[in-house]
């Protein structure tokens, strides 16, 4: 029997220069491409340019990619962090900068909660660099209660301080 394949939404960032891919908004270009030949890519959104949070030095470039696999979350989640480390991503600090970061925010299983992960992930909703690319990819997808991305991110910019 055929496994099931799911479908994953995978969080995409980076804030440092890297030797071969240039820039982070190349950097992100590439880990989608790296995406694409490990897993189905399904579709991925346009980069965004954002500031950095928590003292993680210079600005992010963010995207979100739809992929599908066969596997479950925890090996999917192996397999990104086969790809950080291959981008040169070393263990560090929490909040340091980093050449490639890549988080499970979703996938069409519902919720996984273990000691290694936590899917959606725990912060989804409180980060319009997770949510506002994942919108432009999946605006329908129900995350938790039944609200859809697209009700998160319109939840999240009316909390928005205005300026």
């Amino acid at each position: 029997m055929a496994e099931r394949t799911h479908l994953y939404a995978i969080a995409i960032g980076s804030n440092r220069m890297h030797g071969r891919h240039g820039r982070p908004a190349g950097v992100v270009e590439a880990a989608i491409a790296e995406l694409d030949g490990r897993f189905d890519l399904f579709d991925a959104s346009p980069i965004l340019l954002n500031p950095a949070a928590h003292g993680a030095g210079r600005d992010f470039a963010n995207a979100v990619a739809l992929v599908e696999s066969d596997k479950d979350p925890h090996a999917v989640l192996g397999e990104l962090h086969a790809i950080e480390r291959q981008f040169g991503r070393r263990p560090g600090k929490r909040w340091a900068a980093r050449v490639l970061d890549l988080d499970i925010l979703a996938w069409d299983g519902g919720r996984v909660r273990s000691r290694g992960l936590r899917v959606p992930h725990p912060m989804l909703e409180r980060r319009a660099f997770m949510l506002l690319p994942l919108s432009q990819v999946a605006p329908t997808w129900r995350i938790r209660d039944g609200l859809t991305v697209r009700h998160l991110a319109a939840r999240l910019a009316r909390r928005a301080p205005h300026r």
